[in-house]
């Protein structure tokens, strides 16, 4: 179960020049109607993600029940679409200490930084570790890098049997790991190809790993699949979830100058789910000169850390708040305490951090600061499907209302293109002279 409170970003409880005004929220009905009539249409090109909560997942289910029982590592290569999502998934929905007591350990190289791939490489034992190399085209840099690296040990440890420790995930037609992987009989999972990597998390981009790790992939799917009924709705604004976190962000950013989203879960197991949101929103809708910078925060270290910036620094703020209302275990303080500290006696860790979230709402109300706040009753995959769903939809929505494409990266392809010169790939000499006029490093400070 999941509820959104948007009460406190509206105009009667902070106030006209930081809410907003719930006839404003209202005038966007019939954008809501046409919109929606246009993603609807588009459910088999751009909103194809709106289609993954419906895939039959039994040949995924058993050949990551092969693999978690052959492997006591398992390893995921991929960066940023390909890897935010299952990281995500397992860290909201395993034990934070797996790594230590279960199997197979999960470990995910994404940056090429030597120190932590070598890290990696000190904890596995290669002849037990599967690796899942994600790449929907093929070609993204990181991954390639480290790939290869993970290629030359495979083959020199393992010999003729090193394609058996590697799984692709990849483009079904086209892309550099479909032709190695068909050409050495290497499993090929399938990305769909309309499909973007920000929102491939329920693909077998994150459901495969997923599955590995022994999360229920079905209840996952089942939430999405919940979420997406409710976000049917069509007739009211404030009916439909999606549609009211995209249009309260929207309005909040273009009308009254809160440039910056903030999301602030209060539990340790949702950090990263912050960390997908934030590719998801700011590559999404950070286009044209137009979107907000998503900010990440964690109830309660964050309140120690950025609260006062929030409540009195610049007012360009918006903030979501996320709380779990049940735990599954929890740890009570004892009426055996010192009398200074008593007042905490009897009190849980559980009821203490949310009091300190409704402490914290209250001074944002007081300051005049917008926040909204989503709650579940506990961190479940049913849970977790919907809230993923929740955002996809939400953002996508957001596209239309900025009037752009919420599915390219044109920014991002530059800045690939520019590395693909500097490696020396070849077809891309002319960039590397664009890059050499554009790039000179004239003023520099030099300390030994």
């Amino acid at each position: 179960m999941i509820r959104i409170d948007y009460t406190n970003v509206m105009a009667e409880t902070i106030g006209e020049r930081d809410g907003i005004l719930r006839e404003e929220l209202l005038s966007f009905r019939h954008f809501v109607i046409e919109t929606h009539a246009r993603i609807q249409k588009e459910k088999e090109r751009k909103f194809y993600f709106t289609k993954l909560p419906y895939q039959d997942t039994q040949d995924i289910k058993e050949f990551a029940k092969e693999i978690s029982e052959r492997f006591d590592y398992f390893v995921l290569i991929g960066i940023g679409g390909s890897s935010l999502g299952a990281q995500m998934l397992f860290e909201s929905l395993k034990s934070i200490n797996h790594n230590i007591y279960d199997k197979p350990k999960f470990f995910i190289m994404d940056n090429v930084d030597p120190d932590k791939f070598s890290s990696i490489l000190e904890i596995i034992d290669i002849e037990k570790t599967c690796f899942n190399v994600v790449s929907k085209s093929g070609s993204t840099v990181e991954t390639i890098a480290n790939f290869a690296i993970i290629l030359d040990i495979l083959k020199k440890r393992l010999g003729d049997s090193w394609n058996e420790h590697l799984v692709f995930t990849t483009d079904p037609e086209k892309g550099f790991l479909k032709k190695f992987g068909e050409e050495n009989s290497i499993k090929i999972l399938q990305v769909p190809p309309k499909v973007g990597g920000r929102f491939s998390v329920l693909s077998p981009v994150g459901i495969f790993p997923a599955a590995v790790l022994g999360i229920d992939i079905d209840q996952l799917l089942e939430g999405a699949k919940k979420m997406d009924l409710v976000c049917s709705i069509e007739e009211h604004v404030e009916h439909n979830p999606a549609y009211l976190i995209a249009i309260t962000h929207y309005i909040a950013n273009m009308r009254r100058g809160k440039t910056i989203s903030v999301m602030m879960p209060y539990s340790e197991k949702l950090s990263s789910f912050v960390d997908w949101y934030r590719q998801l929103w700011a590559e999404s809708l950070g286009k044209d000169g137009l979107g907000q910078t998503p900010v990440k925060a964690l109830g309660t270290v964050d309140q120690h850390s950025q609260i006062q910036l929030y409540r009195d620094g610049i007012r360009d703020k918006i903030i979501t708040f996320i709380q779990v209302e049940k735990r599954n275990i929890d740890f009570k303080i004892s009426e055996d305490i010192p009398e200074d500290i008593h007042y905490l006696s009897g009190h849980s860790l559980h009821e203490i951090l949310n009091k300190e979230l409704l402490g914290t709402k209250a001074a944002l109300i007081k300051s005049k600061v917008p926040n909204i706040t989503i709650s579940m009753d506990r961190i479940s995959p049913y849970n977790i499907g919907m809230l993923i769903y929740l955002y996809e939809m939400a953002t996508g929505f957001s596209g239309y209302l900025y009037k752009i494409n919420p599915f390219d990266q044109p920014a991002v392809e530059e800045g690939k293109n520019f590395t693909y010169a500097l490696m020396g790939r070849e077809g891309y000499s002319q960039k590397l002279e664009e890059f050499e006029e554009l790039y000179k490093e004239k003023y520099k400070i030099e300390i030994q």
